[in-house]
Order: C-alpha cells, then sequence, then structure tokens
C-alpha cells in the first residue's frame, strides 16, 4: 500500500515539473525573440523566498508555493516599453505565446516513445489479461496477469471490444474462459457482476494485446500519433458535448483534488505490479507479467491537456493571447492595448472563479477514477 505522502510528493513534482516546462518554453521563445525576461520563478507566484542568481538580465527567484514557475517579460501587458514583449513583432510574439504549449505537447511526445519502446507494439490477433483488480470476480476465478484469452463461453475473441462485449451480455451468469498459460489451455469459470461499478469493470480485469519489440522509429512515430489523436480528442470535446456523443457526466472538468486521486489510482497499481513481478521472480516461478506504467501514461495524457487547453481561444489563456495577434498579422491593425488588457483581466477572474468551483467539486462530488 502506498502512502498518501509519496503520492503527494508525486503529484507535486509531476504537476510542477508540467507548468515548469511550460514556462520554460516561454523563456526559451522569449530569449530567442531578443524579449527580455525580467524574472523566471520557481513555484507560482507568491511570496518570494529568495534570488538565487541573475544570468543576463533575467532574475531567478524561489517562491513560497512549490508548484511549477512563472516568467515575467518586460512590457509583458505595455507596448509603450521597448524591449518589451507587447511591444515586439506580432510574430515574434506568436512564437513566444505558443512556444508553452508546444512544450507540453513535446514532452507528451517524449513520454509516449518511450513507452511504447518499453512496452512494445501490441499485435492483433489475441487478448492478452493486462491485470486483474484486488477482490474481484476475475481473482476469484484463479484468473492470472499475462494469461491469453482464447474464448469466452466457446467463441474465439481476438479483438478487446468484442470480448468487452460478450461479458456484458452475461452480466451475473457464469461464464467459461480459455486461457493460454505458459503454453497450457487452461479453462476457468468467473460470473462478471453487474453490482460492480463501471470504473472496476465486471471481471475486474484489463485486456490488451500481445506485444513485439518496437523500433525507434516507431517509438518516435507512435509517440507523435499517440499525442496528435489525444490533441484531437480533446478539441473535439465540446462538439462531443453538444452533439449529445458524450454524457457531460462523462466530460466533467477535475481539480487537484481529482487529479491527485488519479495518481493515487495510478502510482498504487505501479508499486503493486512491480511488487508481484519482483515476488515471482524471487520465487523462480514463471510469469508472464510486466509492471505497468499507469504513472507515466497519465503525465503523458496530463501534458497533452495543459497543452492543448492553453491553445483554446480563452481570453488569459495562451490562445486567447495569440488570437489578439492574428488582427495584426492578418489585417496590420492591432487591437488597443487598454481593451486586451480588459478582456484579459476580467476573463481571468471567471476562469479563477470557475477553478474554485470546480476544487469544491472535487470534495463535494468527487469524479469516479477509473481503476487501470
Amino acid at each position: 500500500m502506498v502512502s498518501g505522502f509519496v503520492t503527494l510528493i508525486i503529484f507535486i513534482l509531476v504537476l510542477g515539473g508540467m507548468i515548469f516546462v511550460h514556462e520554460l518554453g516561454h523563456f526559451i521563445a522569449a530569449r530567442w525573440a531578443k524579449v527580455e525576461v525580467e524574472e523566471f520563478g520557481f513555484g507560482l507566484p507568491s511570496y518570494k523566498l529568495a534570488t538565487l542568481f541573475t544570468w543576463q538580465g533575467t532574475e531567478f527567484t524561489l517562491h513560497a508555493l512549490p508548484l511549477g514557475g512563472f516568467i515575467r517579460p518586460k512590457g509583458e501587458n505595455d507596448p509603450t516599453v521597448p524591449g518589451g514583449l507587447a511591444s515586439a513583432n506580432p510574430w515574434k510574439r506568436l512564437v513566444v505565446l505558443f512556444a508553452g504549449p508546444l512544450m507540453n505537447l513535446i514532452t507528451a511526445v517524449i513520454v509516449f516513445s518511450f513507452l511504447i519502446a518499453s512496452e512494445g507494439i501490441p499485435v492483433p490477433g489475441s487478448i492478452k489479461i493486462d491485470s486483474v483488480s484486488e477482490n474481484s470476480p476475475a481473482q476469484a476465478a484463479d484468473i492470472q496477469s499475462g494469461d491469453i484469452l482464447l474464448a469466452i463461453n466457446g467463441e474465439k475473441v481476438i479483438e478487446v471490444q468484442a470480448a468487452i462485449d460478450i461479458i456484458q451480455a452475461n452480466l451475473d451468469k457464469p461464464v467459461e474462459l480459455l486461457i493460454d498459460r505458459n503454453g497450457e489451455e487452461v479453462t476457468v469459470i468467473a460470473t462478471p457482476l453487474s453490482s460492480r461499478m463501471k470504473s472496476e469493470g465486471a471481471l475486474g480485469v484489463g485486456l490488451g494485446y500481445p506485444t513485439r519489440p518496437a523500433t525507434f522509429v516507431e517509438s518516435v512515430g507512435g509517440g507523435f500519433a499517440i499525442t496528435g489523436l489525444q490533441a484531437a480528442t480533446i478539441v473535439y470535446l465540446p462538439v462531443a458535448l453538444i452533439q449529445g456523443v458524450i454524457a457531460p457526466e462523462d466530460a466533467r472538468f477535475i481539480g487537484f483534488k481529482g487529479i491527485f486521486d488519479m495518481f493515487d489510482v495510478a502510482v498504487e497499481e505501479d508499486v503493486t505490479s512491480r511488487q508481484e513481478v519482483a515476488a515471482a521472480q524471487t520465487s523462480g516461478a514463471a510469469t508472464n507479467t510486466r509492471p505497468t506504467n499507469w504513472t507515466l501514461n497519465l503525465i503523458g495524457v496530463l501534458s497533452i491537456s495543459l497543452g492543448v487547453l492553453n491553445l483554446f481561444p480563452i481570453p488569459a489563456l495562451d490562445g486567447g493571447r495569440i488570437l489578439f495577434t492574428l488582427p495584426e498579422i492578418l489585417f496590420h491593425k492591432r487591437i488597443p492595448a487598454q481593451w486586451e488588457n480588459a478582456v484579459n483581466g476580467i476573463a481571468m477572474l471567471l476562469l479563477i472563479t470557475l477553478m474554485l468551483f470546480v476544487n469544491v467539486m472535487d470534495f463535494v462530488n468527487p469524479a469516479q477514477i477509473p481503476i487501470p
């Protein structure tokens, strides 16, 4: 059992790291654009604990809230300040604004490329039991991680969704599962339960495909593909809600507590899987089980979310500020700075209010966190 303190440390390091990488992207782009950066802060803007050092006019500081970082470009909102961000060429402002989200997306590509390289490429044609939940019908039936699922009730299965459909069609009924365990065919009887939460799964198993080693090109290409697909899904989400494809309760925002709960589940699963593998290796037992990497996968997903959501054309976010640069680029006419600052200021207050509401709802009505 992983203590909440360990999860909290991981949560702070990961979330802070993603924010820091985002701000680092803005900083690097600002330096490239010859925009002066007055401060690069470690931690959220709050009480300044210390000035660490000064480099080429930028003061690197340490703040009391240890979550991420921020940069303070010179003349960020005042185009009359020479050498500042607001007075820079609109194309340079565009690059500086886009660089933060881009760094988050690059982080996701690296994470998913690493996961593909370590876990391999799925090979369709058979179904592998990736995980078995504690106190589940699958565990009671002695189904084990690494088993290959061959058939359900005599019906051969080679696709994960087809297997799920058969299980869901037989809720509260015993089903016969034919599995391949280390080259030996074994038949087990398990009863998928309708009483189990959707997030737990009726049987309590994670299904996937066997894998083969991935080449470097496949790993990197897969990292880009997964990142692109996840980003497109986030962009499509508002449309899906309007069309009724996704229920509102399945697409709710979550705050810090909700994210912490996701890390709690992921870290627990990763630690448990590593303990099981270590125990099997110590005892000399044969096993096809490999440690899970749910925490890394979550880091990749959250990096994509941070990058894409910041590019949404919402005032006060990077995407909203980018939107204000477009008239200057397309029509060579700039929106008055006082208008832009007023809109961004109001939008920031609304975003803070929304964040407070979302974080309160995390306690009032906690989101169901899917168990891997």
